[in-house]
């Protein structure tokens, strides 16, 4: 429940003629190209997952397609929060930004798009291989913790895309957008266990290699949706390193073609490879570091006790006895309190509003943990730990699993630490953890969606699907959507002398009120091939290739394709 205020509606409506142009244009290119290129899945893939070379693909034919691979797809608009979209993984859901990139960044955008996530994350799920890491990354992923610096970076990186993404926007935004991330990133004083599984993500499913040393394949999705970088990523000047965990020490710049690329063998190697990152979390770990980790993150995270009690919240100080071992644990604000990733009745954030604190550890005297406490119901107790915390106070209630204490509740209670006082009976009642140790801790909440609902923690709500329809750009699109009426029903073959007329006069509009536009001309231009024309409508793509670098890369790519077509 707590995903789907991510979830948006895909509406094909608002996708423009020139969209769908754009989208055939790049799928042609990479189709091409990666046919040789690419992971011997991946042309498979499209097909397997309902994705198609003419019309940006629906994404719900995309999920019935998908449910045959075992997984779902689900639509969204533009960034969500890491977090939210790795557990979508985690489930087996494909989460798919349904907007579409402009023409002028049809080479590469840094924002989320239905090209990156459809054409590049989709096909390589028929690989059973890859879609098993994929799972697993995102499982790992959910349990990592993440940090306010890495929510920092985030809105950095949304901000920019959505700013380079806006027809609207200046150069002066953009400059702005920029600066706001390189600053983000210069801040990042600790690299949380987030930060480094993303370096493993960017390094493989977005930007990975496989296959041989001397002859890798590409299957990552930022490779497959940037028609250009895909085109040089093999050469030789792009640095080829064998991929290993140590990937996680390379950091990347999202606006940039990447230096270097890592190679691995197989995709059994990342799960490998995965698994020995997982050693390293405090998930698996536990103890003292991992819940320093956590202070350090200052974001939502979980403790597990040895108890199996789950405390859900912001963990802002731990105490430790003169051994070092922690004895006191203290959270800000909404806390809550699970056990098996359910909020336990009357223990959630809107009874633990302003935060939560407790003692750990065993005890003094014959019964050594709270978790064995036999007390009976408006009795004063009181019982001291090892660490020296006592707690006194009236026993009222207790919660309790499988035979062992949970919680136990209190009035007029009061906890100290060698005269230090820790609780006091005018906070309220004490609701007392009953564990020795921390055996894990996790990034996010125990009961994510019951601690969303309580807090509204929800980073951002689903965004609306964006369309790239402008005043200025509708005389342009309705040109589009002639050109393209004409490729369906076959009017150049059935009258090519009418068609013929009609295209010189729309190539015509476009030198008059369009003359930067080139796309259209290239659809044009396919139609034409074999006409006297066709040699003038070349001559004037290729100058507009001149005015911009990835422009020009990818008219002369398309020109050679048609090339190669007119010569078989």
């Amino acid at each position: 429940p707590h995903l789907l205020p991510y979830v948006t509606r895909q509406d094909a409506s608002l996708y423009t003629p020139m969209d769908h142009a754009g989208w055939r244009f790049i799928q042609k290119l990479s189709r091409d190209y990666l046919g040789e290129k690419a992971h011997p899945h991946y042309l498979a893939g499209l097909k397997a997952t309902g994705i198609h070379e003419e019309r940006i693909p629906s994404i719900e034919e995309m999920d019935q397609c998908l449910t045959r691979l075992g997984w779902r797809a689900v639509s969204v608009s533009g960034f969500i929060p890491p977090a939210i979209f790795m557990e979508f993984q985690a489930l087996g859901i494909l989460p798919i930004a349904c907007d579409m990139r402009q023409i002028d960044h049809l080479s590469y955008t840094p924002a989320p798009d239905i090209v990156h996530e459809a054409a590049g994350h989709a096909p390589m799920l028929a690989d059973p291989s890859y879609s098993k890491y994929l799972r697993s990354y995102g499982e790992l992923s959910r349990k990592a913790i993440f940090s306010y610096q890495d929510m920092a970076v985030y809105e950095a990186i949304r901000n920019l895309s959505v700013v380079k993404e806006d027809p609207t926007s200046t150069p002066d935004q953009q400059t702005q957008a920029q600066k706001q991330l390189d600053e983000a990133l210069a801040a990042q004083t600790d690299l949380s266990e987030a930060t480094l599984l993303g370096r493993m993500g960017w390094w493989t499913f977005e930007y990975g290699l496989i296959g041989s040393m001397e002859n890798p394949k590409i299957y990552g999705a930022g490779l497959f949706s940037s028609i250009n970088e895909s085109f040089h990523c093999l050469e030789k000047q792009v640095v080829k390193v064998p991929f290993s965990i140590r990937c996680t020490e390379t950091t990347y710049d999202i606006t940039k073609p990447q230096p270097q690329l890592f190679v691995a063998e197989s995709f059994e190697i990342l799960e490998q490879e995965l698994e020995k990152f997982a050693q390293t979390l405090a998930y698996r770990q536990g103890g003292t570091t991992s819940l320093e980790k956590a202070v350090r993150a200052k974001t939502v995270t979980t403790t597990v006790l040895d108890s199996a009690l789950q405390i859900s919240g912001v963990l802002t100080q731990i105490r430790k006895n003169d051994l070092g071992a922690v004895c006191f644990l203290r959270f800000q604000g909404p806390t809550q309190l699970a056990y098996q990733d359910l909020e336990l009745e009357a223990q959630g954030p809107a009874h633990h509003r302003e935060g939560y604190s407790t003692p750990l550890g065993p005890l003094r005297g014959l019964i050594s943990s709270v978790t064995d406490l036999v007390l009976t119901p408006g009795s004063l107790v009181e019982f001291e730990y090892e660490s020296g915390v006592r707690v006194a106070g009236r026993y009222q209630s207790r919660i309790e699993k499988n035979g062992s204490n949970l919680i136990l509740t209190f009035t007029e209670c009061t906890v100290t630490l060698h005269g230090e006082i820790l609780f006091q009976p005018e906070w309220g009642t004490f609701d007392l953890a009953c564990g020795n140790t921390a055996s894990s801790v996790f990034g996010g909440a125990a009961d994510r969606a019951a601690y969303l609902n309580a807090t509204g923690g929800h980073a951002q709500k689903a965004g609306k699907q964006k369309t790239n329809l402008t005043d200025e750009n509708r005389p342009l699109n309705e040109l589009y959507a002639v050109v393209r009426q004409i490729r369906e029903t076959q009017e150049w073959i059935n009258d090519p002398t009418t068609t013929l007329t009609a295209l010189e006069e729309i190539e015509s509009k476009l030198q008059i009120d369009f003359p930067n536009d080139w796309l259209l001309r290239f659809e044009i231009l396919e139609l034409v091939l074999k006409t006297s024309w066709a040699t003038q409508l070349e001559a004037k793509l290729q100058k507009q290739g001149l005015t911009r670098v990835d422009r020009g890369e990818a008219i002369d790519r398309g020109l050679k394709l048609l090339r190669n077509k007119v010569n078989k």
